[in-house]
């Protein structure tokens, strides 16, 4: 059985929406395009390694028109390269326009359809999407969860984690690291059980 990797950006207060560009999610937040002045070359090189053995993406349909819109243009770079040759499954109510070669519609049971394709591949990747991501956090549908932290706070816009997170427990896969603009990139994974309690005293 493969795994479910969540690759998540967000600012401090844990609002992810439209991190790379004003037109990825407008409505009603003016800050799309905040992690652009943030990056630099150490949470870069983290983003591509964290990519590295990726044979699938996950998309939701936001995500995926953005990511169609522009990927397929693109010729040249590790990241071009893997996104137009992986398969591309997209969640969606509606009818999306799949002409991005390799993209196919996910069933309405979006748990079983998930569950087949964690069947089918080993590394899969979900970017963004974060109406997918309440989903897979709400049935526990992933294993890993890449987050990066950003040192700003918004105030507003769509969160992280937005009325998907239900009770569970993770654990720290490795050290967290940071670039020199303030990027904290945490790795956990899915653990087992319910958070427990206790009294500090």
């Amino acid at each position: 059985m493969g795994q479910i990797h969540l690759e998540l950006f967000a600012t401090l207060d844990l609002v992810g929406q439209a991190p790379g560009g004003p037109d990825e999610d407008p409505i009603g937040f003016g800050f799309g395009g905040w992690q652009a002045p943030l990056l630099d070359e150490v949470s870069e090189a983290q983003v591509g390694a964290a990519y590295e053995g990726t044979d699938a993406l996950l998309l939701g349909r936001r995500t995926y028109e953005i990511f169609a819109g522009y990927w397929p243009h693109q010729t040249e770079g590790d990241l071009a390269i893997l996104f137009n040759r992986v398969p591309k499954y997209v969640a969606s109510r509606g009818r999306p326009d799949l002409s991005w070669a390799g993209s196919t519609l996910l069933g309405r049971d979006l748990a079983v359809s998930v569950r087949e394709i964690r069947d089918r591949h080993e590394n899969v990747k979900v970017v963004g999407s974060l109406n997918l991501v309440q989903t897979l956090l709400r049935e526990k549908l992933f294993d890993v969860l890449d987050l990066w932290i950003h040192p700003i706070v918004l105030g507003e816009g769509k969160k992280v984690f937005d009325g998907g997170a239900v009770p569970t427990n993770l654990t720290l896969l490795e050290p967290p690291s940071a670039g020199p603009k303030g990027a904290v990139h945490l790795r956990y994974g899915l653990a087992d059980g319910a958070p427990a309690t206790g009294d500090m005293g």
